[in-house]
């Protein structure tokens, strides 16, 4: 939890003599408005949902009237919504956010402040800041998007010099960067070397990973592809009995 506070504030120290030779003393301290406290550092969605970045004052207050920016500096235009003396200030907003950032009227009378995203791209991805011009107030949250699919394995054939039969597994639509990797029927991870991995103009993963394995009396194997980041996790299992191959459902796990 980030807990980024700017206030003002004066103490006084107040000295009382004791018979023992023990001082006691008091401070009397006065603290400014605190602006924006005890927010978290990033914020995890999946493509295609919708997410909240909280912003709020505390004590709350009145924010109608305010001129609040949310921005991405790394962006120009930088502005994603300007909340402008209680209006949607759109002149200087970046096109890829127009129709797609809000804030909820109602609740800036409470002093929240926090932006909404609509139907979420892998472009979205960064630093974004929750501004107070007037007041020189800032507030920076990490947005973190996410992307999963469910992987496929096949046999792509046997391997001659060790009787073994070669599996195929792959993965498209994945951010950020998966990891890949194979499990046998006791659930060890398998060697299969580094898995290939590619990407398409948008960042998207496409990963894949081919396995020689030996016809055992447990034939059950699993591929999976995970990304710890966003807590995101799938796996296909694939039984192969007597050298023919038989496909099982694929399962959905989330990472915990």
């Amino acid at each position: 939890v980030d807990q980024h506070v700017t206030s003002s504030h004066s103490c006084l120290f107040l000295l009382f003599p004791s018979s023992s030779s023990l001082k006691y003393f008091i401070i009397l301290c006065k603290f400014g408005e605190q602006q924006i406290t005890d927010l978290p550092q990033s914020v995890t969605v999946m493509v295609g949902e919708d997410v909240v970045l909280p912003c709020f004052l505390n004590p709350p207050k009145d924010a109608t009237k305010m001129t609040v920016e949310w921005g991405r500096p790394d962006l120009k235009p930088r502005f994603v919504f300007v909340n402008l003396d209680g209006k949607e200030y759109s002149a200087d907003q970046n096109e890829a956010f127009r129709g797609r950032s809000s804030m909820i009227p109602e609740n800036l009378k409470h002093g929240d402040v926090s932006l909404k995203l609509s139907d979420v791209r892998i472009s979205d991805s960064g630093r974004y800041r929750c501004y107070f011009p007037r007041e020189k107030k800032e507030y920076f949250i990490e947005l973190v998007v996410g992307s999963a699919s469910s992987p496929g394995a096949s046999l792509s054939g046997l391997d001659v010099s060790s009787s073994g039969v070669m599996l195929d597994c792959s993965a498209a639509g994945w951010y950020p960067e998966p990891e890949m990797f194979w499990l046998d029927g006791d659930g060890n991870i398998m060697s299969a070397g580094a898995a290939e991995k590619s990407t398409d103009p948008d960042g998207v993963y496409t990963v894949s990973s081919r396995v020689t394995v030996e016809k055992r009396n447990n034939n059950n194997f699993t591929c999976r592809v995970q990304q710890r980041d966003i807590n995101q996790s799938r796996e296909t299992h694939i039984h192969v009995p007597g050298g023919k191959i038989k496909h099982f459902n694929t399962l959905t796990v989330q990472m915990l």
